[in-house]
């Protein structure tokens, strides 16, 4: 069913909706405090949110600040669902898209440290039958480089694999470079290694995913599926003309992105993922390490032949399914998107000072108010808006 409001109807309702929201905040009288140092009252917050969803056209918006690894300030904003005038608050269930990877990333790392797994093992040592025999992978026979996939490639976007399958001509993968020696998002090379860890744990993979991050870190409300339990307060996502498109239901599990959270949830995740909880300081360590340089002018298209030096100062560079980029100033950031119609998402850490920022949206619009928000609430400027894809 297709839904449509006018513009203006649609942002001033919006508007509405968000003054409110109530925020909820970890402590009475916290402070919320920039990279820079410079303290924000709750009202500059909202105020500053405010000017970037009227300006951008964004429908509903989760916010989540994290100082020192602790959540100081979260709140929601606009509407969940245009049509009830229902509230986006820290606890709407969300199409969390490809912040997915990175709790699958951190998933796989924990099993690193428990030995399940090793890093720079192929894994057509933990195969019952080689790549190419799985229907999945049949585009693969005759290339014997499927061999050199190891964990840490296929978390690296370093496997030459496309992002998804359905984008091959042919809808058969393929291997486009040889792995390991240039960066390429792929969401085909989590899946395959979700697919990996099911064979090696003998258990569905969101069974392993719930018991080593969400269950530990109090992550009530997601799943990597959808779940009729999210009726009751889950969001409607919206293209860029306030189109009504659904809550985009996933209900197979993809490691690649089929994540359903809440703000709280996620900012829960990144607050313990900011403090290093549950891995070792060597396994954290290999995780923000820079496993591949990217000087690519674009993150996608993924196969885009165009290279720059645009990102050379902030020596963007990819870890472990984070994206990472460096600063005099405040050190090394990691960082994730989540990007899908009507869902537009971003996370992002200094690991020095362990500040983070979330933003979640049921807006198509939602990308582009990012840099906006970093600069004005986390004093972030560095940004690599332009391969991102965000330019308005």
């Amino acid at each position: 069913m297709t839904r449509w409001r006018g513009v203006v109807f649609f942002f001033v309702v919006a508007c509405a909706a968000g003054a409110v929201t109530r925020a909820r905040v970890s402590s009475e009288g916290a402070t919320i405090k920039r990279l820079d140092g410079k303290a924000l009252t709750a009202a500059e917050v909202d105020a500053a949110v405010a000017r970037a969803m009227e300006r951008g056209r964004v429908t509903g918006l989760g916010l989540a600040i994290i100082n020192d690894g602790a959540i100081v300030y979260e709140k929601g904003y606009g509407l969940r669902d245009v049509e009830a005038k229902l509230p986006f608050t820290v606890d709407t269930n969300t199409y969390a898209a490809s912040l997915t990877k990175v709790v699958v990333g951190y998933t796989a790392l924990q099993l690193v440290d428990q030995g399940v797994i090793a890093l720079d093992t192929p894994i057509a040592n933990y195969l019952p039958k080689p790549l190419p025999e799985y229907e999945k992978y049949d585009g693969l026979k005759g290339d014997e480089r499927w061999k050199k996939f190891t964990p840490r490639i296929l978390l690296s976007h370093t496997s030459g694999l496309g992002n998804w399958y359905g984008d091959e001509p042919d809808k058969k993968l393929k291997i486009h470079f040889d792995p390991g020696t240039r960066y390429a998002y792929s969401g085909e090379g989590l899946n395959l290694l979700a697919m990996v860890i099911e064979t090696v744990t003998k258990e569905p993979f969101e069974t392993t995913v719930r018991r080593e991050v969400f269950e530990p870190f109090g992550m009530a409300t997601t799943e990597m599926t959808y779940q009729p339990r999210f009726d009751a307060n889950h969001a409607i996502g919206f293209d860029e003309n306030g189109k009504w498109l659904g809550p985009n239901e996933h209900l197979h599990v993809r490691a690649a992105g089929s994540m359903h959270t809440t703000t709280a949830d996620y900012a829960r995740f990144l607050s313990a993922v900011a403090r290093g909880e549950r891995l070792s300081p060597r396994m954290r360590a290999e995780m923000l390490k820079p496993q591949v340089r990217i000087t690519s002018k674009h993150q996608f298209p993924i196969f885009e032949n165009v290279d720059t030096h645009d990102n050379d100062a902030i020596r963007l560079s990819y870890g472990l399914t984070w994206g990472l980029y460096f600063t005099d100033a405040y050190g090394e950031a990691y960082f994730k998107e989540g990007h899908d119609e009507g869902w537009r998402n971003y996370a992002v850490c200094f690991d020095r000072s362990k500040d983070c920022m979330l933003i979640l949206t049921n807006s198509s619009n939602g990308e582009h108010i990012y840099d906006e928000l970093l600069r004005e609430l986390q004093g972030n400027a560095f940004t690599p808006v332009e391969w991102e894809g965000w330019a308005n």
